[in-house]
């Protein structure tokens, strides 16, 4: 990353409040070159940071810079000059401490996205600001019987999320198997999207993307555009994949190759699920394992209709997406060939996270979201509410007793899908419009498609604090879309 000079810096902090209010992450940079997009080069990883004797510490800078993306100079937000930030490496029981340092013009802090962790003092508590210039040490401490999964980290001051996320601030974190999982290479897949003007500055978003949710125009794999990678044929990968989009939702496939979920989030099948095709919303991870067949095979996400409002939308929204054409847009491209190679060995038993269908209930809940005209929701055009409310930081909308199992039915009254992304406690959900689930299915961030109804159970086990649970597009919940949460 190129460091920034002290006239770019005072620009951008005196852009950065006006920036955001108008939809950008307030980064503007006098770039000179036009360089054209790169697409198919070598895959490359984040870097990576792994805790040793059940403790990593990290220092995570939060600052704007210009760095690649799709090969090409762009003014973006990083954590330690990259985008993706590191990924974070840990294992159950560890200590996972993070010094952020916030260089950005504007206010920010950190949270760690599916960890099933303590939301109080400096743990996961999104309610911390980390102002310009400060600083603040998080600690986590993960339970002895955390399971394992990919997870990830990115900002989460409430009015900025979304804006920081698209300019770049995220990154991933591996809580390992307890038992190896047999692989001729692990591969860390985040993927991102945001839109670069000629100049490679990241414009600001119109009001009306903001409401149906913004969508880049770049579709990225570890800020790279269309990269390729080579294995053998009968290897067996392990992709570790991340939508760390604002509102994108990824229909993905792998055509002409085998495809094995071992499950989603932080929820693992007691054996690999063949499959051909996977949703992952705004927030959602999935772990595949990938085994190779000679030929070329692109991954590729293809479009998913999430909705609209009536009129919200002028003509064309959405046509500049790749994935919006037939053949879906190119992530990535792994090139087979060679000697075949023995199987591998088969995949041990996977520890699930339980089955409440037979729980006692203690509680039943109803939470509704909504959306609406009027002059709420901090943009002037329309209101995005859950049980008719926008977020009040000061106003606890649920209390939950410690220990309890609870029941929820999450109900959309709108024309549009919203991912539903409760803090800290995962989600098992029970029932998809009326349809009981066969299995059990665990999810941190949950699908309620529109007009549609989800329920869930959740068992608020182990940590007491205040937090949060909102709509994972990130654009409706810097508007309102998200409500507190108390365990007590």
């Amino acid at each position: 990353m190129q460091p920034v000079s002290r006239r770019q810096a005072l620009l951008l902090g005196g852009l950065g409040i006006a920036a955001t209010a108008a939809g950008s992450a307030g980064l503007i940079w006098t770039l000179t070159s036009r360089e054209p997009f790169v697409t198919g080069s070598e895959l490359t990883q984040p870097p990576e940071e792994r805790s040793t004797n059940g403790q990593l510490q990290v220092r995570l800078e939060a600052a704007p810079g210009q760095i690649r993306l799709a090969g090409r100079p762009a003014a973006a937000l990083c954590y330690n000059g990259s985008s993706p930030g590191p990924t974070l490496r840990i294992r159950a029981g560890d200590v996972l401490k993070i010094m952020l340092v916030n260089n950005l013009a504007q206010a920010t802090n950190l949270h760690v996205h599916g960890l099933h962790v303590s939301p109080e003092g400096n743990g996961d508590n999104v309610f911390i600001a980390v102002e310009p210039g400060g600083t603040f040490d998080y600690e986590y401490k993960l339970p002895r019987d955390h399971p394992p999964g990919v997870y990830w980290y990115h900002p989460h001051h409430h009015g900025m999320v979304a804006d920081q996320v698209f300019a770049g601030l995220f990154g991933a974190i591996i809580v390992e198997d307890p038992e190896p999982i047999e692989a001729s290479v692990e591969r860390v897949l985040v993927i991102s999207d945001t839109t670069l003007d000629t100049l490679g500055n990241i414009p600001a978003v119109p009001v009306m993307e903001r409401m149906m949710g913004r969508e880049g125009e770049l579709i990225l794999v570890n800020g790279q555009s269309n990269p390729q990678f080579t294995a053998r044929p009968g290897q067996r990968e392990r992709w570790r994949i991340v939508n760390t989009c604002v509102a994108r939702y990824l229909r993905l496939r792998l055509d002409g190759q085998q495809m094995q979920l071992l499950g989603m989030d932080s929820g693992r099948f007691p054996a690999p699920e063949t499959v051909e095709e996977l949703l992952l919303t705004p927030g959602n991870r999935a772990e595949l394992l990938v085994t190779a067949s000679t030929g070329d095979a692109v991954l590729r996400a293809f479009y998913q209709n999430r909705g609209s409002m009536p009129g919200m939308m002028g003509p064309g929204f959405g046509a500049r997406s790749p994935a919006d054409q037939p053949d879906g847009a190119a992530l990535a491209t792994l090139r087979v060939s060679g000697e075949p190679v023995a199987s591998p060995a088969s995949v041990p038993a996977q520890q699930a996270l339980g089955d409440l269908r037979s729980a006692a209930v203690a509680a039943r809940r109803q939470i509704v979201l909504a959306v609406g005209m009027g002059m709420g929701g901090g943009a002037g055009m329309m209101r995005f509410t859950i049980n008719g409310k926008e977020f009040n930081e000061a106003r606890t909308d649920t209390t939950v007793a410690a220990g309890n199992v609870e029941e929820w039915t999450l109900t959309n009254t709108s024309p549009m899908d919203h991912p539903f992304h409760l803090h800290v406690w995962p989600m098992q959900i029970i029932e998809e419009n009326g349809q009981a689930t066969k299995t059990a299915i665990w999810q941190d961030v949950v699908n309620v498609r529109a007009n549609g109804r989800v329920k869930v159970r959740v068992d608020f086990r182990d940590f007491r604090g205040r937090s949060v649970y909102h709509c994972h597009i990130l654009d409706h919940e810097d508007v309102g879309m998200m409500s507190a949460i108390e365990v007590r």
